[in-house]
């Protein structure tokens, strides 16, 4: 499918345009819920606008998520800036955190993801459908033209 996403204001989030077209895996979690939901059934040639709510898209904002962190977790000399991403382990791997604030001590980090609380308006085109592979199926996402792994 071809996508346009877009948020309350109409800025351009992200869009397949220009590019190849978004290959998915329906029913396997490959795309966010409401998404997934308003594509149920459709077939090739299906064009529509699709409204998410924050609850069906990246769920809602959790102030509990944004917390500092002491700077010298850190590596020594490592330039820190607002809006970088890091990483880190957590109980189920590997966790992303958002830098939001960066002091002289510590360093504040917003695990929630960007989009967390935010309405998600797409634009969407399918250009087909067709049925999983046995691999596929086995390993939850597609392999786009053939590819294997």
């Amino acid at each position: 499918m071809h996508y346009t996403l877009t948020d309350d204001a109409g800025e351009v989030l992200d869009s397949s345009s220009g590019r190849t077209p978004f290959e998915y895996l329906h029913g396997h979690g490959n795309i966010i819920g409401g998404l997934e939901s308003a594509l149920e059934g459709v077939e090739a040639g299906f064009k529509s606008k699709v409204t998410v709510a924050p609850a069906d898209g990246y769920g809602e904002r959790n102030d509990k998520a944004v917390f500092e962190v002491p700077r010298d977790q850190f590596p020594p000399g490592e330039e820190i800036q607002v809006g970088m991403q890091v990483h880190g382990e957590g109980p189920q791997g590997v966790v992303a955190f958002t830098v939001v604030g960066v002091a002289a001590d510590h360093v504040t980090l917003d695990g929630n993801h960007p989009l967390a609380g935010k309405t998600l308006y797409f634009d969407v085109e399918v250009l087909g459908v067709r049925e999983a592979t046995e691999q596929e199926l086995d390993h939850g996402h597609v392999h786009a033209h053939g590819h294997d792994h």
